[in-house]
This record gives structure tokens, C-alpha cells and sequence, in this order.
């Protein structure tokens, strides 16, 4: 038996730090030495503190002399936690996007696991009634309202119920249900946290040519590399391609992978996994608790799921048996991780369907340019859905021109005629408005004062009903001010108009229709969208009113109006993809429209009726909207014809990030070979939560000539003397400029 005494060797742990370097460690003092692989947890001291690390290399020596190595306090795994797959993966991305490998690794797990917890799967808590709870006569609760309503509730469910389901429909429940255990009527178990088949059955529709062509093309790739990207139009039953395709994996004996944008907006492609397949089905998105989320992370890398369904950093998820990846709504700028490790989930997908050696399928009515842009360089296979599904056919879609019309709390005449129309009909209206709250902001009528925040160069956003007024960048809020702070005057009106605004509106103009409001104040409550979901497909609502939550992936049959109440707010953006975004979010909208067997119609209100932009999509033609933007691209040599980067700085003052910047680009200006640098400038939002920001653009026209570059010059930047007074990151394809 060997011992740590007579061992040689060195550990090299990736901790998670700011420091991009690998550390070394010894063994735990008069430890016998088991198998010791890449990929196993260690608890090493790190400074003045313990780090949970992860093992990346074993070494025969050290740089240091080993007098002066640390041996780790402790291994926590008996095998190799992050998969081979998973650590190659993790290497790739520290490289590509310029990010400490400590903090990528310490990424791709868990929380419980990335705080040293045992990895070992444990069971979900539920609730049911026993016997003697099922003869409980409700007349001996009389005196306790809430605990026969508990009893009630746990009556009328077919299976125990777990915490989730318990806060949706039954508030401040723990108490009670105590009380309901002490009194012998309730028991608690354990259960799998993996969604199982339903009791309902999803028979398979029949497929249209485009759909079986899809479906072949995929069925061809598995079992190699391909990137194929599935464009059709909303409604052309891309998710009956889905199915084909994992139908076809599971029959391999393989698991899937589904990247969904945010896993509490597709509710109806959950149930109709669960549906039409009979395996667990693991979930990975942070509406989960941490145990939750650590167990089905376990039992996705032991092959116990067989199809994993999961949003951005679900990408990372140890799979034993991985045979396809699907990324569903492609486009979605949900799928970029906007701080700290800032990568783009789609692009590492692909890099991991290419090391594992298995296809992706990357879907979206409205692919992005850059997608769009690899289909057209052969880099990816194409294939197109051009005709909805079934007997639906696509909406009318019209330019209601609202200038020098009255508009009634930003309704048109015509719009309101419309949603009367269609109501008479008995169908459902959906209303889109991207701009939650009551108004933008508050306005002095006597002096012309806007309630900004002090922290954010912002307006502060009016919430009526919970008297507040609200920044919707930093979360500072403050009670609604009861005169103008400048003149005094308590003639204060909301200016503009948000979703809780527009509700309040329509609830006087159509008082027997219930309106349901779907936007992230209404839906706050864990579970919430998926009632308010709920209630639309059982027809209660006649009005759905609600932001950019309601543009995907939401199947709702009855909907035969769709009305945009804004479309110029994303016309004129600074950022040079925001037209790219509101086409694509107009057109996703509009795709609510008509899914059932009645034909839809789209109204979009605008001030720009001539906008090219408005008239390339009242045409269905996102693939001539996507040809002229990329034509616009090319010609003033933005992505995805260039490739970029951004530097971006901030502080408490607003000189040391321009100071910091311009020291930087000078910096790099002084390197061979330089690529292309702009700015520094300041942010779109200059001032955010107290700080001041600055952004350098790096372009270069060769991707690696721009790492290249990046390598020489990022680890630099933290020599120069304002580099530990301003917080600054690099974003490698950042997707937001302004």
C-alpha cells in the first residue's frame, strides 16, 4: 500500500479566483494513496480561506520548491466528478473566452457541489394523505379553515405533492402541513426528482413533406458532427422534428440534450416531453432549489435520464451516453450569459457536439444572422419549415398608422374596434406591450421634472399598485413622491404607458372580459406563469396582456389577435443589432396569432409606417429581412463578417474608466500585429447603480488574429497602475454594444 509519503507527485487544482494560473497542492498529510484522477473535488487552503478546487492535472514535480506546496485538507470524490468530456469542454472555453479555468469549472457544477457537498443523489420530500387522513370528516375542521383546505387540496391530487407544487397553490402551507403530519394524517416520502411520463399520451401527428425531410436529414447525422439549423416559420411544427430526432437517439440507446431559452416560458414543450416520451426526463434551470438541481445534474452523468431539458448553463451537464444536442429558439440573446463568465450557450453547444462527435440542431423561426450567416457558408446544413403545420395558415399581418390619432391610453380606435371584433367571436385576444409597469416614468404637468434615479442615468418606473416607483437596472426603489421635488407642485402624471397601465385601461373599456397580465411583476411567484398559462388554454382569459415573455414558444390555439401596441421603441436603437432583435421579436409575436383552425390577424401600431424594417416583416419574409440586414453588416464590416470583442471598465468616478481604457488601447497599439481598436466610449447606460462605464471595441477580421491578440494583450492590462481601481472584463462576441 502506498502512502502520501513515498509519493512524488503534485496536484494541479484549477480553483476559482480571479488568477488565471493553476495552483499546486500535496496530498492530506498520512493519506493511503487511492486512485487519484483529472476531475475530482478537493477542499484546498487558498490565502486566508478554503477553496473548493478541482483537480485538472497530476505532476511529477512542481515549479516550487515542494517544501513550500500546501497539501489540499481534503478529497471529496472517489472518482473524477467533471467528466473528461466536460473538462475538455471547460479548457476550451477558458481559452476562447479568456476566463480563469477555476471559475469555468467551478461553472459547470452545481452549487451544492460547488460548495464541497457529498455528490450523491437524494430524494425529493412529498406529502400524502394516509388512510386516516383520506377518513378525516370535514365537519371536525370547521374551526380550522386552512388546515381542511390543505386536507382538501392533498384529497383531490393523485400523487403526493412536493414543495413546488404546494407554494403554487396553497400560500404560507409549512405551518399547516405541520400541524396536518402531528395530528397522524399526513406521511412523508421521498421521490425521484426526475420528471416522469404523464398519464396523458401525445399521438403523433402526421408530417408534411418539409417535416419529413427535416426529420431525415437529422435521422442521417447521427452518429457524427453536423450543425444544422432548423428555419421554420412559427407554427411549421419544428417540435414534432425535436421529437423525431430524440425518438431516434433514445432508440440508440443515447440521451438527449434541449437548450430552451428560459425553462419557465415553455411550460407546453415540458408536457408534451413528458407526453410522448416514456423515460425520466431531467430538468436543469434555476427556478430549481439546489438540491433539486444537484440531483438531476447526478443523474443526468449516471445515464438515469435519458433526455435532459435545460436552460444556458445546462449546456455544461455531464452526459454518460450523449447522442444529440437541440437548441431550441436559437436566437435568443437569453442564451449569452451577460457577466462574470461571459459565453454564448449556443457556440459552446456546437463545440461539444464536435468533440463528442454527434449532430446539433440549432431551431429558431427567427435564426440569428450569425447562424443564418454559417447556413449560407456551408457550415452549417439548412433546413427549412417554409408552411405552417396542419390546416393553419399564417396571419394578416397590418400597419395601423397612429400618427395624429387619438389614442386612449396608447390604444388606437382601430385596435379597440378589432379586440371588440374579435371577443364577439368568442376568441382570444393577445396584446403585446414590452414595457412592464404602470408608466416609464413620473412627470412634473407645472415644471417638466422626470422622476430619475439617482443611480442609473434612468428613468424611474411607476408601479401603481404597489405605490412605487421603481429602477428597472439597479432594482433601487422609493415610495411615489407625493409633489414635484423642483417646484412643489402635486400635479405629478404618469408619462407613457407599461403593461399594468395598459390592464388597467382595457379593464374599463371591456369589463366582462377577464384580462390576464403576463410580464415578471405578475409572475414573480414561483409557478405563477404556468397558472396564468393555465387559465389562457382553459379559456378564461379573453385578454392576454403581457411583454417579450409571451413571444415563445406559447402554443395558444384560440388566439386569432395579435396586437403590438409599440413597435417604434426598438426601431432606432443604439446597439447596431437592435433591428435584427425587433424584427425578430415582432415576428415571434406575431406567430401567436392563428395556430388553430381559425385564420389570425396581426395589428402593429406605429408612428413609422414607411420603416423598411415594419414592411420587409408584414411580408412573412424573415429571409429576405435577414438578407438585407446582412447585406448592411457586410458593408460596414460588423459581425458576423467581423469578429469582436469588448473592454469594458467601470468605477465610482467617471474619469477612471476612460483613463484605464485609453491606457489599455495604447497598450495594445505597442503589440505586433494589433488588431483594430475603438474608443474608449462611454456605455449606452453611462452611470449604472452608482457607477460610471466605459467600453473599447476590439474588431479584427480573422477570429484568430482577434485571440491571438487577446492572448498577448489581456494578461497586461492588470500591470497597468489603474488596473486594481476600476473593475473591467473582456466580453469575447459580445452581443450588446450599448
Amino acid at each position: 500500500m502506498q502512502t502520501v509519503s513515498d509519493f512524488a507527485g503534485v496536484l494541479q487544482v484549477a480553483i476559482p479566483s480571479p488568477l488565471p494560473q493553476i495552483f499546486d497542492y500535496l496530498l492530506p498529510a498520512n493519506s493511503v494513496m487511492a486512485q487519484i484522477v483529472p476531475g475530482m473535488r478537493v477542499r484546498v487552503p487558498f490565502g486566508r480561506s478554503q477553496k473548493i478546487g478541482v483537480i485538472v492535472a497530476l505532476a511529477n514535480d512542481s515549479q516550487f520548491e515542494r517544501a513550500r506546496l500546501k497539501p489540499v485538507f481534503e478529497l471529496l470524490d472517489d472518482t473524477a466528478l467533471v467528466s473528461a468530456e466536460i473538462q475538455s469542454l471547460a479548457q476550451w472555453a477558458s481559452r476562447y473566452y479568456h476566463y480563469p479555468l477555476g471559475e469555468v469549472l467551478a461553472a459547470t457544477l452545481p452549487t451544492l457541489l460547488r460548495k464541497g457537498e457529498a455528490a450523491h443523489v437524494s430524494g425529493e420530500k412529498v406529502w400524502a394523505l394516509n388512510a386516516a387522513g383520506m377518513a378525516v370528516e370535514p365537519n371536525s375542521l370547521m374551526r380550522a379553515p386552512r388546515q381542511l383546505g390543505l386536507l382538501q387540496l392533498l384529497q383531490k391530487a393523485d400523487k403526493p405533492l412536493n414543495a413546488s407544487a404546494l407554494e403554487l397553490q396553497f400560500e404560507n402551507w409549512r405551518g399547516i402541513m405541520r400541524s396536518l403530519v402531528d395530528k397522524g394524517w399526513i406521511e412523508t416520502q421521498e421521490q425521484t426528482t426526475l420528471l416522469v411520463p404523464t398519464t396523458e399520451t401525445d399521438t403523433p401527428p402526421p408530417l408534411n413533406d418539409a417535416q419529413q425531410s427535416a426529420c431525415d436529414a437529422i435521422g442521417s447525422a447521427l452518429g457524427g458532427f453536423q450543425s444544422l439549423l432548423l428555419d421554420g416559420v412559427t407554427g411549421s411544427g419544428k417540435t414534432e422534428v425535436y421529437f423525431s430526432a430524440v425518438e431516434k437517439v433514445l432508440q440508440k440507446g443515447q440521451q438527449a440534450l434541449i437548450l430552451v431559452p428560459e425553462i419557465g416560458l415553455t411550460p407546453q414543450l415540458l408536457r408534451r416531453f413528458q407526453a410522448r416520451f416514456s423515460v425520466p426526463i431531467a430538468l436543469l434551470h434555476s427556478g430549481l432549489n439546489d438540491k433539486a438541481r444537484k440531483n438531476s445534474w447526478l443523474q443526468a452523468k449516471a445515464g438515469d435520464a435519458p433526455i435532459v431539458i435545460g436552460t444556458r448553463s445546462a449546456v455544461f451537464t455531464p452526459m454518460r451516453n450523449l447522442g444529440i444536442i437541440l437548441i431550441d429558439e436559437e436566437h435568443d440573446l437569453s442564451f449569452k450569459q451577460q457577466d462574470g463568465f461571459r459565453y454564448h450557450a449556443r457556440d459552446v453547444a456546437i463545440r461539444r457536439a464536435q468533440q463528442a462527435g454527434i449532430p446539433i440542431v440549432l431551431g429558431s423561426a427567427t435564426p440569428s444572422l450569425e447562424s443564418l450567416h454559417n447556413a449560407r457558408q456551408g457550415r452549417f446544413q439548412h433546413l427549412t419549415l417554409p408552411e405552417r403545420a396542419g390546416n393553419a395558415i399564417p396571419p394578416t399581418i397590418r400597419l395601423l398608422d397612429v400618427c395624429q390619432q387619438k389614442l386612449t391610453e396608447g390604444f388606437s380606435s382601430m385596435m379597440l374596434q378589432a379586440i371588440q371584433h374579435h371577443l364577439d367571436k368568442g376568441q382570444q385576444v393577445l396584446l403585446f406591450l414590452n414595457r412592464r409597469g404602470y408608466a416609464p416614468t413620473l412627470i412634473c404637468h407645472d415644471c417638466g421634472w422626470l422622476a430619475n434615479c439617482q443611480r442609473c442615468d434612468a428613468h424611474m418606473i411607476l408601479h401603481k399598485s404597489r405605490h412605487l416607483l421603481r429602477c428597472h437596472h439597479c432594482d433601487s426603489q422609493r415610495r411615489i413622491d407625493s409633489q414635484c421635488p423642483d417646484c412643489g407642485s402635486v400635479d405629478l402624471r404618469p408619462l407613457g404607458q407599461g403593461t399594468e397601465r395598459a390592464a388597467e385601461a382595457l379593464s374599463e373599456r371591456f369589463p366582462n372580459n377577464e384580462i390576464i397580465r403576463i410580464d415578471r411583476d405578475s409572475t414573480r411567484r414561483k409557478g405563477a406563469l404556468q397558472a396564468l398559462l393555465k387559465q389562457v388554454e382553459d379559456g378564461r382569459g379573453q385578454i392576454l396582456l403581457g411583454t417579450q415573455m409571451l413571444a415563445k414558444g406559447h402554443h395558444l390555439p384560440n388566439v386569432t389577435l395579435v396586437g403590438i401596441l409599440d413597435a417604434d421603441q426598438g426601431l432606432f436603437g443604439l446597439d447596431f443589432r437592435s433591428s435584427e432583435r425587433m424584427g425578430q421579436l415582432i415576428i415571434q409575436v406575431a406567430g401567436r396569432a392563428g395556430r388553430g383552425d381559425s385564420r389570425g390577424e396581426v395589428l402593429i401600431q406605429t408612428h413609422h409606417p414607411e420603416h423598411p424594417l415594419l414592411n420587409g416583416i408584414i411580408t412573412h419574409d424573415y429571409g429576405r429581412f435577414a438578407s438585407d440586414l446582412l447585406l448592411e453588416r457586410s458593408q460596414a464590416m460588423l459581425p458576423p463578417f467581423r469578429h469582436i470583442a469588448l473592454l469594458r471598465a467601470e468605477a465610482s468616478s467617471r474619469e477612471m474608466p476612460n483613463e484605464f481604457l485609453s491606457a489599455a488601447r495604447d497598450m495594445g497599439f505597442q503589440l505586433a500585429n494589433p488588431a483594430e481598436l475603438l474608443g474608449p466610449i462611454p456605455a449606452g447606460m453611462e452611470k449604472r447603480a452608482g457607477r460610471y462605464r466605459a467600453q473599447l471595441l476590439i474588431q479584427a477580421d480573422d477570429r484568430a488574429r482577434l485571440h491571438n491578440f487577446l492572448r498577448q494583450w489581456l494578461p497586461q492590462l492588470g500591470q497597468l497602475p489603474l488596473a486594481k481601481k476600476v473593475r473591467w472584463s473582456i466580453d469575447v462576441d459580445a452581443m450588446e454594444l450599448s
